[in-house]
C-alpha cells in the first residue's frame, strides 16, 4: 500500500459555531450534507452513498470544536490515517472557518480536495450561507 499524504483545507462559513458543530458531529447533521444517510452505534458510524456504505470509527471529538474519524478500511491496514473537521473562529474578526484535514494517495489529493469542496458547498447550502 502506498503511503497517503496529509492535506488540509479551510472553508469560511457564515454560521454560528454551535450550529455548525451539530452538522459535523451528529448522524442527522452529517446526513444533511456529507452522505445520503448516516447511522451510528457508539463509536461506529456508517456512511451511506447511493447504496454503498463505508464505516468509520469516531476517534475523538471536542464539544463545539472538532470531530475526528478513521475509515475502518484504514483501521484494518493498521494505518494512522484519519479525517478531521474542526471549527475555527478568528478571535479578531469572529469569522468562522471549517478546517478539514484528510489523507489521500499522492495522485488523488486534488480529487480529494474537489470532493471536500463539493461536500462543504452542500453544507453551505443547507446552512443557507452559500
Amino acid at each position: 500500500m502506498d503511503d497517503k499524504v496529509k492535506y488540509e483545507m479551510e472553508f469560511v462559513i457564515h454560521a454560528s459555531p454551535a450550529l455548525l458543530y451539530t452538522y459535523i458531529s451528529t448522524p442527522s447533521g452529517l446526513s444533511e450534507w456529507f452522505s445520503d444517510n448516516v447511522n451510528s452505534r457508539g463509536e461506529l458510524f456508517t456512511f451511506i452513498w447511493d447504496g454503498s456504505e463505508e464505516q468509520a470509527k469516531l476517534l475523538s471529538k471536542k464539544n463545539g470544536e472538532r470531530i475526528k474519524f478513521r475509515w475502518l478500511i484504514d483501521d484494518e491496514d493498521d494505518a494512522s490515517y484519519y479525517f478531521e473537521i474542526r471549527i475555527q473562529v478568528d478571535e479578531i474578526t469572529k469569522d468562522v472557518s471549517l478546517m478539514v484535514t484528510d489523507f489521500a494517495e499522492e495522485d488523488e489529493v486534488e480529487e480529494g480536495k474537489m470532493l471536500w469542496a463539493n461536500q462543504i458547498s452542500s453544507l453551505k447550502q443547507v446552512l443557507g450561507s452559500a
